[in-house]
């Protein structure tokens, strides 16, 4: 620009860049709206945190036992809400900067590149990996759905597969919503099927009341040894909360003012969300259990066996959840991949851009479910090495770095011990994984046996 001095021509540049930003952070999914409030927070994490694994709880109870089993299911609750409250805390620790991603606020913690290097990994396999799991789960809840209605003669003429891809037409559809308050409605309506399923599993354990002869020891299964069936169960109850990978996100669409920080209505949320799910989880692991012991199988809508028409609206009401629980998994996805693409890539943004990168991802995670359908078996096994660290130890680890509490106060013993709690079920949990893995993949397709 012709005469304009250097210096201020590079402060020109520079105000061009930083209004570039601030227009790509409206474009961005996460940040593109601000108009959130607490029970966003609220329904937007129960769709988070409760997954369809849930009815699996009594099962892993049978394999824990009462102790160990209530022990776990009430300490995992625990650590991750402490936890989840400091990812709230933090989202904007400091004066006038909101960390509206989790790589964002590991980038504080471990510098520019190596906070990326840590955080973004996780973060893109847990994600992406929720994702596969739910095209998984889906097109199961679909296939039982079409087994009890026409039975099992007609159900043996489509495969899993088959269901996996009309779960995954519905996703096709949704990943057009641009924005995370856009899919307000969709997390909303999963928050309720959520809570729904999980009344239906437990409530109807309970009128069935105690089976015969019912016992609670510790039971072999399916040739797996205890000591591997217990630490199998242990995985399962201790990565029912995965939430903390989007809980940064979540908050970004709240708005915040030195007035009224964003954490307020986000931890008033939270809590009214861990509420919810600890009456979806305790409940239906504690009844199911209680009800038939260990005579429950993996799904406890399978031991129930019936009513067909109570069963089919269950699988119901777990599809549409899943439907929801996909899109908010997705949502940061999304986000990195269109940040990356506008910015370091210099593509524009428009919506040919965002529709490519969501059909391509929503593609991605259909081709692998259908390649892999024991792919949440696969998962139980190397998973330990990707859930654990986001969910139970990074953020006790960041905020030691960047709160700094006193040596040997409450604060940094809670917070170590959290730490080696969570390293110990990162290592342990994959060995329990291990045989899940070897036990599915022996075991013939069974989704269309009578239930």
């Amino acid at each position: 620009m012709k005469g304009i001095p250097s210096s201020s021509n590079q402060i020109l540049n520079q105000d061009l860049v930083e209004d570039q930003s601030f227009e790509l952070e409206d474009w961005l999914p996460i940040t593109a709206s601000r108009n959130a409030n607490w029970y966003y927070s609220a329904f937007h994490n129960v769709t988070a945190i409760v997954g369809a694994g849930v009815l699996g709880l009594p099962y892993a109870m049978s394999e824990l036992g009462w102790g160990p089993g209530v022990v776990v299911l009430i300490l995992s609750w625990v650590i991750t809400l402490y936890t989840f409250w400091q990812m709230i805390e933090m989202h904007e620790m400091f004066e006038g900067k909101r960390f509206d991603r989790y790589h964002e606020l590991g980038q504080a913690a471990f510098g520019k590149k190596l906070g990326l290097y840590i955080v973004v990994p996780l973060q893109l396999l847990v994600e992406t990996s929720a994702c596969i799991v739910y095209m998984v789960t889906g097109g199961e809840s679909l296939k039982k759905i079409h087994q009890l209605s026409v039975g099992d003669y007609e159900c043996r003429k489509l495969k899993v597969r088959h269901f996996i891809l009309i779960f995954a037409s519905s996703q096709f559809v949704l990943s057009l919503l641009k924005n995370f308050n856009s899919i307000s409605g969709v997390s909303l309506v999963a928050a309720v099927m959520s809570m729904s399923y999980s009344t239906i599993a437990w409530v109807a354990s309970l009128t069935k009341g105690v089976a015969n002869n019912v016992e609670y020891g510790y039971k072999r299964r399916n040739n797996t040894s205890v000591p591997l069936a217990f630490l199998g169960a242990l995985w399962e109850m201790a990565f029912a909360y995965a939430g903390h990978n989007v809980v940064l996100e979540i908050q970004a669409t709240i708005p915040s003012t030195p007035e009224n920080p964003s954490k307020r209505p986000m931890w008033k949320g939270a809590i009214v969300a861990y509420i919810i799910v600890a009456f979806c989880y305790f409940p239906v692991a504690l009844v199911g259990f209680w009800t038939f012991g260990n005579n429950v199988e993996e799904n406890i809508l399978k031991t129930l066996r019936g009513p067909k028409g109570l069963i089919i609206v269950a699988n119901i009401f777990v599809i549409i959840h899943l439907m929801g629980s996909y899109q908010v998994y997705a949502m940061p996805v999304f986000d990195m991949i269109e940040s990356v693409m506008i910015k370091k890539w210099h593509f524009s943004p428009t919506r040919v851009l965002r529709f490519t990168i969501r059909w391509t991802f929503v593609a991605a995670t259909m081709g692998i479910a259908v390649a892999l359908p024991h792919f949440s078996a696969l998962l139980s096994f190397f998973g330990g090495f990707i859930f654990a660290p986001t969910t139970y130890f990074i953020p006790c680890i960041i905020w030691l770095i960047l709160k700094k509490p006193k040596r040997f106060s409450l604060s940094w013993c809670i917070n170590w011990i959290c730490i080696i709690l969570g390293v110990l079920v990162m290592i342990i949990a994959p060995i329990g994984g291990l045989a899940k893995l070897m036990n599915a993949l022996k075991q013939p397709d069974s989704s269309c046996k009578s239930t």
